[in-house]
């Protein structure tokens, strides 16, 4: 499909904020949370919507509620995580899928070790949250693992992305929609994101 690059002055003013080595443990997972719900008004902004009666005060009307199956929010553990309740601030009924890989310290290669989705998979929206899209090994293996149990409508959302990631993510999976907060200059020789913002899990959890 394609690739957004976010352009909203807030979002790019937070994620100055999020890049600052004094930013704390608390005010980081903030920061995260907001941006993942700024992104996510626009990532969901074609969410389709069908006509319910509804009474108020004064009449009764038609109006629109989103349709079929509920979102699926599918976190990246454990960095992820961070970015769920950004997205459930806006469609709270969403359901919330987990995917846990981890990247070999030596090849950089993503494993897998935990992958539970929502029932209805292949019927719902999907969104893939992880703020930092580097090589994009393990983006392309979560969205792989949700094709493989039949997801169909996949977005995926990262708050920061190295052009390396893109170029893999999207090609290994063109027929999905990313949306990234800014694309940064490259990956340095051990493979983080460069100006970047170190180790988000680590500065999220306090595990620094």
């Amino acid at each position: 499909m394609s690739v957004s690059y976010m352009t909203h002055p807030l979002i790019k003013h937070k994620i100055t904020l999020l890049r600052k080595e004094t930013t704390g443990t608390n005010e980081f997972r903030q920061i995260v949370e907001e941006i993942a719900m700024l992104m996510g008004y626009e990532a969901l902004s074609d969410l389709p919507t069908t006509d319910v009666p509804v009474k108020t005060p004064i009449e009764e009307t038609v109006q629109p509620v989103i349709d079929g199956k509920k979102l699926a929010v599918v976190p990246i553990l454990r960095a992820g995580l961070g970015m769920v309740n950004g997205i459930l601030a806006l469609v709270p009924s969403a359901k919330v899928g987990h995917i846990g890989l981890y990247r070999d310290p030596v090849t950089h290669e993503p494993h897998e070790y935990y992958c539970k989705l929502p029932d209805s998979i292949e019927e719902r929206q999907i969104v893939v949250v992880d703020p930092m899209l580097a090589t994009g090994g393990s983006a392309v293996d979560a969205v792989n693992l949700i094709k493989q149990r039949g997801g169909k409508k996949i977005k995926f959302m990262s708050i920061i992305a190295a052009p390396e990631g893109v170029s893999a993510l999207m090609k290994a999976h063109p027929d999905i929609q990313l949306y990234v907060g800014c694309l940064d200059r490259q990956l340095n020789e051990n493979a983080y994101i460069c100006p970047g913002l170190g180790d988000a899990g680590d500065r999220i959890f306090g595990t620094i």
